[in-house]
């Protein structure tokens, strides 16, 4: 439920224009995370995505105007795309088909809000990987395999892998979410479900792969999330974001090494420059990577969709 303390109505915005905090009243919030804000509606969840960014596991006190605008208009254009062979649980991203009572909040919902049914969650981060890279990248080194999954010598990092593969991870409260394998996944989920997820998992990512390539976006690998919903797999939360996948630029591709991306990279570089142990308080960012990150989403979702926002 909302802590107790006064009531507000009109969110918490940073001078450079981002929203930093939901507020809507006493409608109980469930859950703040490191970007998103959800609330329970009874038979439904509203989900706000703000513009804080978050990196090495800290949340930057300077967000990123856009940001949270883009990650939720990229997960409603995946939704709709899917939605003819993957049922999933948006119910709209239009304010006005919002109950009456959340209308007076539309400045904090506007363009970064989805309005959403109730699932009950797989606990797996169902991860595809496409592309040799961050923690695969690593466990490919010592092991030459990612989640028990044997690879061939000789790969590079940011290789193309010969084929995509299905690498389950726990989804953690804090810190980086861990790589298991599928037969570790099974004490997590029964085996029946985890097939389809794998399955699912991969017909998707491939699906959105070769959209996107076609766009000049290598979708290097994703993590989505399923739920049971009257007793379907529904996909639910983000959906192929630069927030939960790793965008690289086609025209700039050159494996064997780290790549260019759509997403926050951009900021971890800076922040790699400086005399920072990586704890909080996190430093606040300057105005130019403020800007530059945030014309990397904006580009990755009109390469995406061909619209600008």
């Amino acid at each position: 439920m909302a802590s107790a303390g006064p009531v507000m109505t009109e969110g918490e915005w940073h001078a450079n224009g981002a929203l930093i905090r939901s507020h809507l009243g006493d409608v109980p919030l469930v859950g703040r995370g490191k970007v998103r804000d959800i609330y329970d509606l009874g038979q439904q969840l509203l989900l706000v995505t703000s513009d804080r960014l978050s990196a090495f596991d800290c949340i930057l006190p300077t967000p990123i105007p856009g940001k949270g605008n883009v990650l939720n208009s990229i997960s409603v254009f995946w939704f709709d795309r899917f939605s003819a062979t993957m049922p999933h649980h948006l119910i709209s991203a239009n304010v006005n088909d919002y109950p009456p009572e959340l209308q007076v909040y539309r400045r904090q919902l506007e363009g970064r809000s989805m309005l959403v049914k109730k699932a009950a969650m797989f606990s797996v981060e169902c991860v595809a990987r496409g592309y040799l890279s961050g923690s695969g990248w690593k466990e490919y080194q010592q092991t030459k395999a990612i989640c028990a999954i044997p690879l061939p010598e000789g790969l590079r990092q940011s290789d193309r892998l010969p084929e995509p593969i299905f690498t389950p991870a726990t989804k953690a409260q804090s810190g980086h979410d861990i790589n298991i394998s599928f037969e570790e996944a099974t004490r997590y989920v029964p085996a029946g479900y985890l097939v389809e997820l794998r399955n699912t998992t991969l017909r998707l990512y491939k699906d959105a792969a070769a959209y996107a390539l076609e766009r000049g976006i290598i979708i290097a690998d994703t993590k989505f999330e399923f739920g049971l919903l009257n007793g379907r797999i529904v996909l639910a939360d983000e959906v192929l974001t630069p927030d939960s996948s790793r965008f690289w630029p086609k025209e700039e591709y050159a494996p064997g090494g780290v790549q260019p991306s759509f997403d926050k990279q951009y900021v971890r570089d800076y922040l790699e420059t400086l005399d920072w142990d990586k704890t909080d308080p996190a430093p606040d960012l300057p105005d130019e990577v403020v800007r530059k990150t945030s014309e990397k989403y904006t580009e990755a979702y009109r390469l995406l969709t061909g619209r600008s926002l």
